[in-house]
């Protein structure tokens, strides 16, 4: 495996960039060997002998090799060297660390020469570069963390919205962790009962029933299945949903998105086909990260650019989460109707019927039910004028993106493609061990199903996994986390 627990490893763990303050992270069984050769503390002790997790303040030096006639103490810093810089210094003694080993973090002014000496003193004094993530695949493989919480380590960091974050940080506590591997802990159970009751087949002793077995294995299944049914809001909770704005031209697509955003994004003119591309912009609303997309209005035209857009408009309505169909409330017909909600049924549609305050109620209320009994869709009627709906339309994107609250779920959100797919193979398993329980097939066949969800599971917490699967997650990482 790359990144052998041997090597002492060191980098710079904050931003490029000028600031403050600035990170130098060293971590390995050499740490203490590698900083004292570089950290002269102002109280005059060595490193080696202040108390763990305390902050020092200190100077930081280059290293220099040692004389074969130098006495010990002076072996380490030589007070006639230049100083790189000044900083706090602290030792945090494994396990009690991010890595459960020696770290050092040195906390020194963050410009980009101070960084770039203090990291090269690290390396020539006997620390090497550490790769991506590998601060991070430490903690894993030193048993502070499971890869659900490693990984939830790089969502926090992420986090593109207060509903992702809140998210992450269940996960980096550990709470899925927990749920999968209570899971797999029953798995485990049942396949040793099993496997039992084939070493024992001629004492003719029962380990576990064919009924006992299968309530088991269905109560596990509504489990992992209620867990996965989460993995679409957990999706959009973790990297924003995708809002598309479509309509004829001159519906009032583009007057909405800076409705909804609350500031001039889009030009607005009267003149159909203004928009003749993609506009895209972000708000957050209640925790949850939306990308509101503009497109060009959809009609038949012989001008190239215009149909250019109109293709990319096709596009991103396929990429939706959710897809406004905007309709004009003083022309609708029933041949917009018609037209309206052609997408596939995986795509999520609103009907927004804008203009209202240019119609009368009698009008509106004719065109409310034209339009739910025409697409199927919920249907609001709004004015982007006047604000007439506007907070009602807000309301049902979220709700439409979220059906159900952080809090209302009983489940584990599950936001991770490769989480879902690991559960996804444990369902598979499930469901080939109960078709197996009830047509009566022999116990090593169950058993072997019960071994394959129990790996699924396995795979989520790192309890089993492979070095290229490491490799791939922690490569995601930046260098010095």
């Amino acid at each position: 495996m790359d990144g052998v627990l041997e090597d002492t490893i060191c980098a710079i763990a904050t931003p490029a960039g000028e600031g403050g303050i600035g990170i130098i992270r060293i971590s390995g069984p050499g740490t203490l060997s590698v900083a004292e050769k570089i950290v002269r503390l102002r109280s005059g002790l060595l490193l080696s002998t202040v108390s763990s997790h305390t902050l020092h303040l200190a100077d930081i030096l280059p290293p220099e090799l040692p004389s074969l006639c130098d006495p010990p103490a002076t072996q380490l810093i030589r007070p006639d060297r230049d100083v790189i810089d000044e900083a706090l210094v602290v030792l945090m003694k494994g396990p009690r660390s991010f890595t459960a080993e020696d770290v050092v973090e040195i906390h020194c002014h963050a410009g980009h020469v101070v960084l770039r000496l203090v990291c090269e003193a690290c390396l020539t004094a006997g620390a090497r570069l550490a790769e991506p993530g590998e601060f991070t695949k430490r903690a894993f493989l030193n048993g502070r963390l499971d890869l659900s919480q490693a990984e939830a380590v790089l969502d926090t960091i992420r986090a593109k919205s207060e509903a992702g974050l809140k998210i992450a940080q269940r996960h980096l506590r550990g709470d899925l962790g927990r749920q999968v591997e209570r899971l797999r802990t029953r798995f485990v159970r049942l396949l040793a009962q099993v496997e039992a009751g084939i070493d024992f087949a001629e004492e003719d002793i029962a380990f576990v029933g064919r009924e006992e077995l299968r309530s088991a294995l269905d109560e596990t299944g509504h489990e992992i299945r209620t867990m996965l049914e989460t993995s679409q809001r957990g999706v959009r909770l973790r990297e924003g949903a995708r809002v598309v704005i479509s309509g004829r031209p001159n519906v009032g697509k583009s007057s909405l998105l800076n409705t909804l955003l609350g500031a001039d994004r889009a030009i607005v003119t009267d003149i159909p086909g203004t928009t003749r591309d993609v506009i895209e912009e972000s708000v957050v609303w209640d925790g949850l990260l939306i990308t509101l997309v503009d497109t060009a209005g959809l009609r038949d035209t012989v001008d190239i650019v215009e149909q250019a857009g109109i293709k990319r408009a096709h596009s991103a309505m396929e990429q939706g989460d959710l897809v406004l169909h905007v309709l004009d409330a003083t022309e609708l017909n029933e041949l917009d109707l018609s037209q309206t909600c052609s997408l596939p049924a995986r795509h999520m549609s609103l009907v927004v019927i804008n203009k209202s305050d240019l119609v009368d109620t009698d009008r509106i209320t004719h065109l409310f039910r034209l339009a739910e009994e025409g697409t199927g869709c919920k249907v609001l009627v709004i004015s982007v004028r006047t604000g007439v709906g506007i907070d009602e339309l807000r309301e049902s994107i979220r709700t439409y993106l979220l059906p159900a609250s952080l809090e209302s779920t009983g489940s584990m959100m599950i936001t991770n493609v490769r989480h879902r797919q690991a559960l996804e193979r444990a369902e598979t398993s499930i469901q080939e061990a109960l078709a197996s329980v009830r047509n009566g097939v022999e116990p090593e066949f169950v058993a072997i199903d019960l071994r394959g969800a129990s790996d699924a599971l396995g795979e989520v917490t790192g309890a089993i996994t492979s070095d290229e699967v490491l490799n791939q997650i922690f490569s995601e990482f930046c260098i010095g986390k």
